[in-house]
């Protein structure tokens, strides 16, 4: 007979009821479970077991896990609603307040931190998406940050731009903000992005926040509050946004003429996706004299019934341009759900996203600032930097991720070089005269304010003419790999391919392919890393490569790096040459998937 030991389990007076397999031993801590405790006092249960393995702690694992696993970069996504295949919901209520209860404590540690003394009545402010599970995780968020000792204020509607100027604006200036949304992903998903007067927090910010609340998570028994002490107070905050847009308009365009309604004479389409961009339409474009007949899908619906609210899907562009075209517009407007990012169709009919607003907004903010430093993420092409060199600005590409990008331009004007402009391929794009701040709407309002000066100044050309010199590569692909694994393991098994990636290239068993340096950045430890001494966190590896053919004639890159938001690895290419871009996959995936074995934990059929 097997020798018994003793094993003493804390459990917190808010501690959960675990799930163990049938034993004498179990079953009777299973029944000790079963008991609420109504204090917070630690209660130590001496159980007989005939092994070593703490149980309990292997459920309270588990339990941890699932908040971990809902960060995202610097956000935090999960899903709300069921209905998903294959994805079980993950964003509950329960989750959601401990949550918004650890930002809470932290920001009044922050605070506390910043001020060299104790703090009171810290506000913060919520606004949501019109997704249809907002209103039950409102209520979870409410409830957190009334547990953390927050004064809290509900903004409904709102957009996320909006949410972080309310930390600024007078007379609102609330000391920080969390929007609810998942921008542009189905409407079972749901998400949270935190904002401070600084602005939104970094991976490791948003990381610390999470593990703190896995720890509250998994030691409630009672696991989300149904009543609040103090509701928050209404208010509207998105009235004070618009017009803070409408007098940006007003101001810089100085009509000589209508100077309190500088659009008359325009129209302008907008295509809000029935998210948050609604507002925008009637406002902002309306107040100021635009004629918006002919905007698509304004009314907020959480079912998104139309198309995926979003700059970079085809059917959103498409039914933009078939509106500027039917209405002879001069300009048409595609935001995504929460209106951190945004698209626009010229009068012409062209679709102007990815590269090409990119490039738009460098010809405009170059206008403003010359020789300043435009950093993008490294999938944008080299038709863009000769676009950008052109011109007398200077290129940085850096790695993947608005974040990543938006913080490297912060950096970059830290470290004196003037840095006016972030922007990554998605849309997400933020300016230094506007606090850093990734704002679909700002960026519409500055190519609005480009349109009416060169009508002023005489031009019967859209805006589309300022990037008419720019030219596309002959091929580009995106393809997705996603990992076979069990999501807790998929990060570091798609870390795995990634560094085997790098691996195989240094060791010269991918002949022509060459890692690639971009920039003031170069390649190593897993992303494209700051040449200065204060690198930023690593939030996802990724490499990119240059390609070149057996007469050392350079073809194309490939790019390669985990997706932050899915199990997947996403690989962009693009090529000068007819047939480039399937002539690096097949040496992708013969010479590295196969050859390395990696292709055994990964779903390539995009690739073959």
């Amino acid at each position: 007979m097997a020798a018994t030991s003793t094993s003493l389990i804390p459990l917190r007076g808010h501690g959960r009821k675990a799930s163990f397999s049938s034993s004498p031993a179990k079953t009777a801590l299973k029944k000790a479970l079963r008991f609420s405790f109504s204090s917070r006092s630690s209660v130590v249960i001496c159980v007989k077991s005939s092994g070593a393995v703490k149980y309990n702690e292997v459920v309270v694992d588990e339990e941890m896990d699932k908040i971990r696993r809902l960060q995202n970069g610097s956000d935090v996504r999960g899903v709300a609603l069921e209905g998903e295949k294959g994805r079980t919901v993950d964003l509950t209520p329960p989750a959601v307040e401990a949550i918004a209860e650890s930002f809470g404590e932290w920001i009044i540690k922050a605070l506390q931190k910043e001020r060299g003394r104790p703090v009171e009545d810290v506000t913060v402010s919520l606004g949501k998406d019109p997704r249809i599970s907002g209103a039950s995780l409102s209520v979870a968020v409410f409830a957190g940050l009334a547990r953390a000792g927050c004064l809290t204020f509900d903004l409904g509607l709102a957009t996320t731009p909006a949410c972080f100027m309310s930390t600024l604006l007078p007379p609102f200036a609330y000391d920080a903000s969390i929007m609810m949304t998942a921008s542009h992903l189905p409407y079972t998903r749901n998400g949270l992005k935190f904002f401070t007067k600084k602005g939104g927090l970094t991976s490791p910010e948003v990381e610390e926040i999470c593990d703190k609340a896995a720890h509250k998570y998994a030691n409630r028994l009672t696991k989300v509050s149904t009543m609040l002490n103090s509701p928050p107070k209404k208010v509207d905050f998105m009235r004070a946004y618009a017009k803070h847009l409408r007098d940006i308009i007003k101001e810089r365009v100085n009509h000589p003429i209508h100077y309190d309604t500088p659009l008359k004479g325009f129209q302008i389409i907008v295509n809000a996706g029935n998210g948050s961009g609604g507002f925008f339409t009637w406002d902002v474009l309306d107040q100021l004299g635009a004629d918006t007949f002919g905007s698509l899908h304004l009314n907020p619906d959480g079912m998104f019934p139309n198309h995926i609210p979003n700059p970079e899907d085809k059917t959103a562009m498409a039914l933009t341009r078939a509106a500027v075209l039917e209405n002879t517009a001069d300009l048409g407007i595609v935001f995504d759900t929460d209106v951190d990012r945004s698209g626009v169709v010229d009068n012409n009919g062209n679709p102007i996203n990815g590269d090409k607003l990119i490039a738009l907004m460098s010809a405009v903010v170059l206008k403003e600032h010359p020789g300043t430093t435009i950093v993008t993420d490294a999938r944008t092409s080299m038709e863009l930097t000769r676009f950008i060199t052109d011109r007398g600005g200077h290129h940085c590409l850096y790695r993947v991720g608005y974040r990543n990008v938006i913080d490297k331009g912060v950096h970059l004007n830290q470290d004196g070089v003037e840095t006016h402009l972030m922007m990554e391929t998605s849309g997400h794009g933020a300016l230094k005269e506007n606090y850093f701040l990734d704002d679909g709407a700002y960026m519409v309002v500055k190519i609005i304010i480009e349109m009416v000066r060169m009508r002023l100044e005489g031009s019967d050309e859209g805006i589309g003419s300022l990037i008419k010199d720019l030219e596309e590569p002959l091929e580009s692909i995106e393809l997705r790999m996603n990992i076979i694994s069990e999501p807790k393991y998929a990060k570091a098994r798609g870390r795995e391919v990634i560094e085997a990636f790098r691996s195989y290239i240094e060791e010269g068993q991918l002949k022509g392919w060459e890692l690639d340096a971009c920039g003031d950045c170069w390649v190593s430890e897993g992303c494209l890393v700051d040449s200065n001494d204060s690198t930023a966190a690593i939030d996802a590896h990724m490499y990119r490569a240059k390609v070149s053919n057996e007469k050392n004639e350079e073809i194309g890159w490939v790019h390669i790096r985990q997706s932050i938001h899915n199990p997947n690895i996403a690989i962009n290419m693009q090529s000068s040459v007819p047939g480039g871009c399937q002539l690096m996959t097949k040496v992708f995936r013969d010479k590295f998937l196969l050859a390395s074995g990696m292709g055994k934990t990964l779903d390539f059929s995009q690739v073959d």
